[in-house]
């Protein structure tokens, strides 16, 4: 089984290697890891354990590489996993479904049916250079600059940002609940799979998606007031026969001071886009639909506001 990546990570696939020491050996001679020793952290990791076994390579998802669990999963995004469970927004994460540079993105299964978990890393390397997509924006001035916070923030982010497109129907995964650094969303697949990024699919009809997606961005441009801010084949998710938009965690508001340049580099990604397909789409023309055709009103989605 493979399973396709959700974001510009790379492809996670059951054919590596899996052939691992076992958890609970490695568990006691990791120190990152020696927090659980303690009593009342050993009794909270008690009560959420049955439903990490995926992410830990046992049961049913033993093919689960588990030193994916030790880069993942700390201190600080167990205790947000706890409290997550203890809400019942979540039952289980199961398997990972794709890695990217700022996260992991699981399976998982709450009582309503499978979600995307979305874990950020919160090592210090990982968010250099992210600031700018925070900094000017007026929803989340003022606050604080520091690692950790930093990547907190950039969840609220998405989720917000999830629920703003989704208010002007724009086709974005639903945000269910988010806790520091993870974030539960609506999962897009079937099943076991996960719907296939546009860059990996061919399209029957190329220049009607390149429309459907051109007034995407013009809707979350002039009515939604967001740009992406990194659009692109890589993040957009085929689902039974339309484009759906993720990674929405850098886009800002159109006060941004660069949101006009992030709004340009968008539409020339999806012009270059359409033009690999074999078409000869003007840039120029393309950007002066999004700046001033006028665009539908689309009814809501649910989880929108």
């Amino acid at each position: 089984m493979t399973i396709l990546t959700l974001s510009l990570g790379e492809i996670m696939s059951d054919s590596e290697d899996w052939d691992l020491p076992d958890l609970d050996n490695l568990m006691r001679g990791e120190k990152k890891h020696e927090w659980l020793s303690e009593p009342r952290f050993n009794k909270m990791f008690s009560e959420i354990e049955d439903g990490l076994q995926g992410v830990m390579g046992k049961g049913t998802y033993d093919w689960v590489d588990r030193r994916v669990f030790d880069a993942v999963f700390d201190k600080s995004t167990l205790m947000a996993l706890y409290k997550l469970m203890q809400k019942g927004d979540i039952e289980s994460v199961d398997y990972p479904i794709a890695r990217g540079k700022e996260a992991h993105v699981f399976h998982a299964t709450s009582n309503h049916g499978p979600v995307a978990v979305k874990i950020f890393h919160t090592t210090n390397a990982v968010f250099k250079g992210l600031a700018k997509y925070i900094d000017g924006d007026p929803r989340f001035g003022g606050l604080s600059r520091r690692h950790r916070q930093l990547v907190n923030i950039w969840v609220r982010k998405e989720f917000r940002n999830l629920k703003r497109m989704r208010k002007h129907g724009l086709r974005v995964p639903r945000p269910i609940s988010n806790l520091k650094n993870v974030l539960i969303m609506e999962y897009l697949g079937e099943g076991d799979g996960v719907s296939p990024r546009l860059k990996d699919i061919t399209i029957d009809e190329p220049y009607e998606v390149f429309q459907d997606l051109l007034e995407f961005i013009a809707i979350n441009w002039q009515t939604a007031d967001l740009v992406h801010a990194d659009f692109s084949e890589y993040n957009v998710l085929w689902k039974e026969g339309e484009p759906w938009v993720i990674d929405v965690g850098q886009s800002v508001t159109r006060q941004h001071p660069h949101s006009e340049e992030f709004l340009v580099r968008d539409v020339t990604r999806l012009v270059e886009w359409i033009n690999r397909q074999g078409y000869n789409v003007d840039l120029g023309e393309s950007l002066l639909r999004v700046l001033e055709d006028p665009v539908p009103i689309l009814p809501p989605l649910s989880g929108g506001d």
